[in-house]
């Protein structure tokens, strides 16, 4: 998995002080993006023990809320099993910290299904991810409902899911700051 950039005490990609990754790779190609040059799979750099130490550095500090996923889409098929494996490595040394994910796919609520203890496909890697995950904004940036009002995304047709309470209700609760 290649990936773009790291950036350290962020708050504008999710609640409090963040690292943010924003990873290579992004098929939906949104009229309007941000970050369109995170698109290409192969642009920026190599995601290398280095960088998972580099982030892991700035998870240490204790004003740092917790990392957001961006890009690009982390759920890009392609990085699906890297994102796993950051996920759950995340989650394991810092389980107080918070998990945030942008993707450009909507999701549904079977998508944050994690019963089965193996992944072995993609579908199963995604559902793996999600469910580890605090707040996961879904849809894609839709350039004719751009609103700057809408808390952490841009265009009205996104959510911003609270992850915890939806799997607790197994409806769709949304993120309340």
């Amino acid at each position: 998995m290649n990936y773009h950039l790291i950036r350290t005490d962020d708050m504008l990609n999710g609640s409090g002080l963040r690292v943010v990754l924003f990873i290579s790779g992004c098929h939906h190609h949104c009229d309007g993006c941000h970050n369109p040059e995170t698109w290409d799979l192969n642009g920026g750099k190599k995601f290398t023990k280095e960088s998972l130490t580099e982030i892991f550095n700035e998870l240490d500090k204790d004003y740092i809320s917790g990392i957001t996923l961006s890009g690009g889409d982390p759920l890009a098929y392609e990085n699906l099993p890297d994102i796993y494996d950051i996920v759950n490595n995340i989650r394991k040394k810092y389980p107080q910290k918070s998990i945030w994910l942008y993707t450009g796919y909507t999701l549904e609520i079977n998508d944050f299904d994690a019963s089965v203890d193996i992944c072995f496909d993609n579908a199963l890697l995604r559902n793996h991810i999600l469910a580890k995950c605090d707040v996961v904004c879904d849809g894609k940036f839709i350039k004719t409902l751009a609103d700057v009002n809408c808390p952490w995304v841009g265009s009205t047709n996104q959510r911003v899911i609270d992850v915890k309470k939806t799997l607790n209700t197994g409806d769709f609760v949304l993120y309340n700051d």
